[in-house]
């Protein structure tokens, strides 16, 4: 009984791992890409839509965080729904929310530092907006892995789907 606690608790700490470093990647880089935004606007009346987009475009990054930890907390039993976990499978939900969770820290940073720089592009040059998205939209892609690499550790490692 002991070997099945520790597990659903291991997958607990999983699940904070996910959303906490996922969501202070989100939050650094929303909040570098809005003070970029900021002094866009107090240039540029126009530029305070354009630079909401800029500015929530690093958000992503904590939603996958907290869909990882979603389903280590269903499947794992702690909201129902799952079976609780051994040590092992306890030690694959560490792994999962680690695997969002960096690739989102770094990710939502890294989408925030271009946004700001795009956003200072924008009011400089309106045609730039579209290139500016694309930039920005380029760091996402190590979240997105960092996603898949977790939903195939909860997989494979008999979380999902069990």
């Amino acid at each position: 009984m002991v070997d099945v606690a520790l597990g659903t608790a291991l997958a607990a700490i999983g699940a904070g791992v996910a959303v906490g470093f996922a969501g202070l990647g989100s939050g650094l880089g929303q909040g570098i890409a809005a003070a970029g935004s900021v002094g866009a606007v107090a240039e540029d009346n126009d530029m305070f839509a354009r630079g909401i987009i800029f500015s929530a475009l690093p958000e992503t990054q904590a939603i996958y965080g907290f869909l990882i930890a979603i389903l280590l907390l269903v499947f794992s039993g702690l909201l129902g729904g799952g079976n609780p976990l051994n040590v092992t499978s306890g030690l694959v939900a560490i792994g999962a929310g680690a695997a969002i969770g960096f690739a989102g820290l770094g990710s939502g940073m890294g989408q925030g530092i271009t946004a700001a720089s795009s956003v200072g592009a924008v009011v400089e040059d309106e045609d730039m907006f579209a290139r500016g998205i694309i930039f920005s939209a380029l760091p996402e892609t190590q979240a997105i892995y960092g996603f898949l690499i977790a939903i195939l550790l909860m997989v494979f490692g008999g979380i999902l789907g069990a």
